[in-house]
Formats: structure tokens, C-alpha cells, sequence
């Protein structure tokens, strides 16, 4: 079993206005919270994993394809693999994200995270 207690550290951005840290995975999944600035634009982008997702707290919009989706606190995603996709951030948010696969590139550089047995 992997645990993470909650702590302010861990966090990185790979795009500017976004902070992203890795929470949990295992050998299917990966668990990944997001804090996006108001103003944040997600570029479009695709790749190979199924993306579920929550959005805690703020206001987004999704594009996928031709399709808008407005996202307020309490709605839920999931953007099947492959699906060229991008986002707004319209105010200050925090989201919670499930990859499957895991995402190699979301993997913590420096695994703070602690295995349980």
C-alpha cells in the first residue's frame, strides 16, 4: 500500500500558473492535484492515458474536439486516452486527477511518498 499525508511541500509547475504534485500510484493509477491560477491557459495536448478528474474548488472550462464543458466545483471528467483536449482556468482552482497508466512523467523525482505493508 502507498500513503501520503497531506503537506504543502512536493508541489512543481511544468506550465507557468499551474502547480502540479503527485499524490499516490500504483501500477495502474497515478493521483495528481493541480492548483491553477485564474488566467491559466492548458495548451492542446493528447497522450496515451485515460484522465478522471474533480474539480475541488474555482471554475474551468474544458475543450475536447468541438465540445465545451464548463466545470464548478463538485463536477467530475474523464477524457478517454488519445482525445486531443485543452482547458481555461476562469478563476483560481484546485483539481484532483487520475491517470491510467500511470504517467511516467508525473512520477515524483524524489519519492517522498512511503510504501506500507
Amino acid at each position: 500500500m502507498m500513503f501520503n499525508q497531506q503537506s504543502k511541500d512536493g508541489y512543481h509547475s511544468r506550465i507557468e500558473g499551474i502547480n502540479q504534485k503527485t499524490l499516490v500510484y500504483g501500477e495502474k493509477t497515478l493521483l495528481t492535484e493541480f492548483q491553477l491560477a485564474k488566467g491559466t491557459m492548458i495548451p492542446d495536448h493528447c497522450h496515451p492515458n485515460e484522465q478522471t478528474g474533480y474539480l475541488v474548488s474555482g471554475h474551468m472550462v474544458f475543450i475536447a474536439g468541438n465540445e465545451r464543458y464548463d466545470a464548478l466545483p463538485g463536477d467530475s471528467w474523464c477524457i478517454a486516452a488519445g482525445v486531443e483536449h485543452r482547458a481555461e482556468v476562469i478563476e483560481d482552482s484546485v483539481a484532483v486527477e487520475v491517470f491510467s497508466p500511470v504517467r511516467e512523467d508525473y512520477l515524483p523525482d524524489n519519492n517522498t511518498l512511503r510504501d506500507k505493508k
